[in-house]
């Protein structure tokens, strides 16, 4: 018989958190927060003695298959004894950089790489599955100025922008280092959180790669030598500092994770501003805390989960008032149940929770315990 999973309920105001400064108050009724329980066992050990680099992109398509954009180079020369010529130890091998999973950790399929006709980024950052079944890769390595589009099988189908390129936030033709990406089925548009270099969404033709528009903080013009300050209270920063994750609502609303602001801020397609909220406003470190973004898969997408990889937690949002109402975790540490700076974030049809760790090397399944 296996041992009980480790279980972590979604607290509010009641739970005792390390830092009291960054209290929240729980803005729900008692019972009305999901919860969630780490699952030890996902996902199943990975073949041909491979393992995981840094994890830069993770996301659950319309089947509920599990698809990680995995970091190879990343690892280091102990982990990796296995591929040198001849092998120095038995363990291990750098993993493919696309990896699918099912929803029972089953390892379906990896691909991905460099090869001819394209260029792959320096840092993988950013991972997509679209409507099409189409898989979108993006990079924050220093160069990495462009975004790729795959078959669900790995055939290359398109970039958009020229690695090593770039003329800053104004430029519609290259990125600047982007580190998410979302289409919305609705125009067929790619929209771009653009990124560690730039500051700004950009949305361009799914098919085409032919430009449409960008936006800054607020649906300005994005302005690079403006200060991005961060604020912590009152109206935000003007501009964006480090556009991070981007999702779209069933009700068609952009929501972009503005990640050393510890702010999300919500647009319609168009780039007209609707509102922002903050994730534990006073946080100082210089990471942030709004990683990624991820709905509940309810018809409403009641809430929002938001990894905060600095306060090692998932924080629970009310989605419509961008309100932290609760979060899971808590604990940092390379442990069942802990983070160690959780960076991406998905959500399966059945309410799980899947996250992947840049520096601690995993991906993880949170399972949906119900209110």
């Amino acid at each position: 018989m296996k041992p009980r999973s480790l279980a972590v309920m979604a607290v509010g105001l009641a739970a005792a958190i390390a830092v009291p400064s960054l209290r929240h108050r729980s803005a729900s009724a008692a019972g009305s927060v999901p919860k969630f329980e780490v699952d030890p066992y996902w996902p199943k050990p990975l073949p041909n003695n491979w393992q995981l680099g840094g994890i830069g992109g993770i996301f659950v398509d319309s089947h509920d298959n599990i698809w990680v954009a995995n970091r190879p180079r990343s690892l280091q020369a102990n982990d990796k004894y296995a591929s040198s010529n001849p092998p120095q130890a038995d363990c291990c091998a750098p993993a493919p950089s696309v990896l699918e999973f099912d929803i029972a950790g089953n390892l379906l399929q990896a691909w991905g790489g460099p090869g001819a006709g394209y260029e792959w980024p320096d840092t993988e950052h950013g991972m997509f599955v679209d409507y099409k079944e189409n898989v979108w890769i993006a990079g924050n390595g220093g160069k990495d100025t462009q975004i790729l589009k795959f078959t669900n099988k790995g055939k290359f189908l398109l970039q958009i922008g020229h690695h090593g390129k770039t003329g800053g936030s104004n430029d519609t033709e290259n990125l600047g280092r982007p580190a998410a990406i979302a289409v919305y089925p609705k125009t067929n548009e790619v929209f771009v959180a653009d990124g560690y270099g730039n500051r700004r969404v950009i949305v361009y033709d799914a098919d085409t790669g032919a430009y449409k528009r960008h936006w800054g903080a607020y649906g300005n013009k994005p302005d690079d030598k403006a200060s991005n300050a961060r604020t912590f209270e009152g109206r935000g920063p003007e501009q964006f500092n480090t556009p991070h994750g981007i999702a779209i609502s069933n009700d068609g609303l952009v929501y972009l994770g503005d990640r050393r602001n510890n702010r999300i801020q919500v647009f319609r397609p168009d780039g007209t501003f609707v509102q922002e909220g903050y994730v534990e406003r006073k946080t100082l470190a210089e990471e942030g805390t709004t990683f990624d973004l991820g709905f509940s898969p309810d018809k409403e997408q009641r809430f929002l989960y938001v990894p905060d990889g600095v306060n090692k937690k998932v924080q629970i949002l009310d989605r419509k008032r961008l309100e932290v109402i609760g979060w899971f975790g808590g604990h940092g540490g390379h442990g069942t149940g802990q983070f160690f700076h959780i960076h991406n974030l998905s959500v399966d049809s059945k309410g799980n929770i899947y996250l992947g760790e840049s520096f601690g090397q995993r991906v993880m399944r949170w399972s949906y315990k119900g209110m």
